[in-house]
């Protein structure tokens, strides 16, 4: 009995392993790829929509270079957590790669999604990580938002959208939440 107790949690640590990135606790991008096809399946099926928010962290390299790569890995994980903590039930959030993340909103509107990435940049503009007793500076995130159908029918229709709007928040200044051009 002991035995199976404890392969049965060696299988359940593996599997934890296998779908989650390990730096910030989000789900990876192999599996956000499948869960991004199971809902786009299931929401059509439901003719309800499916939002998307792809963020990526302002000046990012910056603080590689001017504090070094382990202080890099401290402010991905803080953002990890932020984002764990700051989405809603139902919500995934996944690292795309990377600096970038990509926030999966379930019968979400493209109205909806918007609103919810304003509310998480107004959020994260509040974070401030500090590494070794030092400030790596505030947390500012450029996003792109798509959403099924408005932006596209298949999963690669909306990730570029998103990428797109994300672009065009990189382009206008940074800091800011953008839908594709």
């Amino acid at each position: 009995m002991a035995l199976a107790l404890a392969n049965f949690r060696l299988r359940n640590t593996l599997y934890f392993q296998s779908i989650h990135d390990p730096l910030t606790g989000l789900f990876n991008r192999r599996y956000m790829q499948e869960l991004l096809e199971k809902e786009l399946l299931r929401t059509a099926r439901k003719e309800s929509s499916l939002g998307l928010i792809m963020i990526d962290i302002d000046y990012f390299k910056e603080v590689n270079d001017r504090f070094g790569h382990e202080a890099g890995d401290v402010f991905l994980h803080e953002l990890g957590n932020f984002l764990l903590k700051n989405i809603r039930g139902g919500d995934y959030a996944c690292r795309y790669g990377g600096e970038e993340f990509l926030i999966i909103l379930p019968e979400a509107s493209l109205d909806v999604t918007k609103e919810r990435a304003e509310q998480l940049l107004e959020r994260a503009r509040k974070i401030s990580v500090t590494y070794r007793d030092q400030s790596i500076g505030a947390v500012t995130l450029s996003m792109g938002i798509s959403a099924f159908p408005d932006c596209g029918q298949t999963a690669d229709e909306l990730l570029r959208a998103a990428d797109s709007g994300l672009y065009r928040a990189k382009s206008e200044g940074r800091n800011r939440v953008m839908l594709p051009s």
